[in-house]
């Protein structure tokens, strides 16, 4: 058996924009909404910290350039050299969590099934069943990557999840879907329009990948998750079987002055016009979400 934690966010972040959407109607406005102290209960489980291998299970058609975006991402998180703001100083803020400490990622196996083995429409046992190739070894993460023509129950609804397994041989995973034909708006915003609220234009993907971006924005969201939330009984709010965790509590929030529908002050790309709030490895910009920060009781954000 698994117990697993669902990137619900958006869904909260889609019914809250169009609540908001009478009332706000450019960002001069964000005043009108007043931001609560926010605080993610510790529950005094065990957190991950240390070093922690992430095992990455390709399902379906990845091109080489995609593989790439995801991998990059995953060593930007342990690159302080990169140029601020850092993808590494985001990552950094999960040291605060009580009970935790530094964490450094490290990218393990990388399993490539491109036949679709267990064909194109998969339950969520059978993420479990794709992320435990690989491996059961404490202090990992396997990460199950599912390409766009993969039809994951629940998908849309949720652009991702964590989990861990349960017994002896217990490991945590994790599972982001490529959103791109799928539904955009609600799992690749702000580089789609959303489904619901505002249409404004979408953003330019740093990547030049609006399926990719977006799942590097999902992938930080459900991997800080698993670092300090990985057994259900680290930091969340609610409900266990649906909690808010330490990116999901901020959905929709990229820059200052973000609010529903609006993504915050970003930083712009001169030769591409694409947005974005971290610098990477190999010359790389991401988006990333904000992130709670356990001192402040609030969502931080890196611009």
């Amino acid at each position: 058996m698994a117990s697993s934690s669902t990137t619900c966010g958006t869904l909260l972040f889609l019914a809250s924009t169009i609540f908001l959407s009478t009332l706000i109607s450019e960002p001069a406005s964000a005043a009108l909404v007043q931001q609560q102290p926010l605080v993610l209960q510790y529950h005094n489980g065990i957190l991950l910290k240390g070093k922690i291998t992430v095992n990455l299970i390709w399902y379906g058609k990845f091109t080489p350039t995609q593989r790439s975006i995801i991998v990059d991402f995953l060593q930007s998180l342990n690159s302080p050299r990169a140029a601020s703001p850092s993808a590494a100083s985001w990552w950094m803020t999960t040291e605060k969590y009580k009970g935790g400490g530094a964490s450094t990622l490290v990218v393990g196996k990388q399993i490539l099934d491109e036949n679709y083995s267990l064909g194109k429409m998969l339950k969520n046992s059978n993420l479990v069943y794709l992320a435990a190739r690989g491996g059961h070894m404490a202090g990992s993460i396997n990460v199950v990557l599912t390409s766009g023509d993969v039809y994951v129950d629940g998908f849309c609804s949720r652009c991702g999840t964590h989990g861990s397994t349960r017994g002896p041989a217990r490991f945590a995973y994790a599972w982001v879907g490529n959103s791109e034909t799928q539904c955009p708006g609600q799992c690749a915003w702000p580089f789609h329009q959303p489904l619901y609220g505002p249409q404004t234009p979408p953003l330019v993907a740093p990547n030049g990948d609006v399926g990719v971006d977006g799942m590097v924005i999902n992938l930080a969201t459900v991997l800080a998750g698993a670092v300090t939330n990985p057994y259900n009984s680290g930091y969340f709010q609610g409900p266990a079987t649906a909690p808010l965790e330490a990116v999901s509590a901020c959905t929709g929030m990229f820059g200052s002055g973000s609010y529903p529908g609006y993504p915050g002050n970003l930083l712009v790309d001169k030769a591409s016009g694409a947005s974005y709030n971290a610098n990477g490895v190999n010359g790389r910009k991401f988006l990333l979400p904000a992130i709670w920060d356990p001192q402040s009781s609030a969502c931080s954000t890196l611009v």
